[in-house]
């Protein structure tokens, strides 16, 4: 495993594997809690979810839970493609507001580690598409909030343009309904 940590969004890191291959197939380590914590990173994995998403251009998010059900994330594909994005929603951070996205991918098996206090959603490329993810905190529906996919603020460069909704994620606040319902800073 390769650790890289994200260079504008300080917490983010992406973790490149190093499959060993042979006539059998592939094996590779994809959580690694020594090296991890050489990192500083020291999250304890308390659930882990599983997606299957059976159309290209679905988009999940963007998801988050609010203090003190925070989760942050350990996302990877197992099967299929997604373009991963996550915002910062640490309102004493230089990057809060802003967007970072990674392209995750059964060929390319890289997993990505969003921390705390970021908002998070991605979009499939591939039809068939499976994404798997820790978290650090339990689920708690009443901790729940999410922004919408096009908010006109954040600017998300997606892959797609007419992407398949959820009812409830149509339904989701803009960024500046966020930051005004939640005493944010100014945007």
């Amino acid at each position: 495993m390769n650790v890289k940590s994200n260079p504008k969004f300080n917490g983010v890191f992406e973790i490149v594997t190093q499959p060993i291959m042979d006539n059998r197939g592939c094996f590779y380590r994809c959580y690694d809690e020594q090296l991890l914590e050489k990192y500083r990173i020291k999250n304890r994995w308390v659930q882990e979810n599983h997606a299957y998403t059976k159309k290209e251009g679905v988009i999940r998010g963007f998801h988050f839970q609010f203090p003190p059900y925070s989760e942050a994330k350990m996302v990877r594909v197992i099967s299929g493609e997604i373009y991963d994005v996550f915002i910062d929603l640490r309102k004493d951070s230089p990057t809060f507001g802003k967007w970072g996205g990674v392209k995750l991918s059964k060929s390319n098996q890289k997993i990505l580690l969003i921390p705390k206090g970021f908002a998070h959603a991605y979009c499939t490329l591939k039809p068939n598409t499976e994404v798997v993810y820790k978290v650090d905190a339990p689920y708690n529906p009443e901790s729940e909030g999410g922004i919408r996919w096009d908010d006109r603020f954040l600017k998300v460069d997606w892959p797609i343009k007419n992407p398949i909704l959820s009812e409830k994620d149509k339904k989701l606040d803009t960024f500046q309904s966020f930051v005004e319902k939640h005493n944010y800073l100014n945007v």
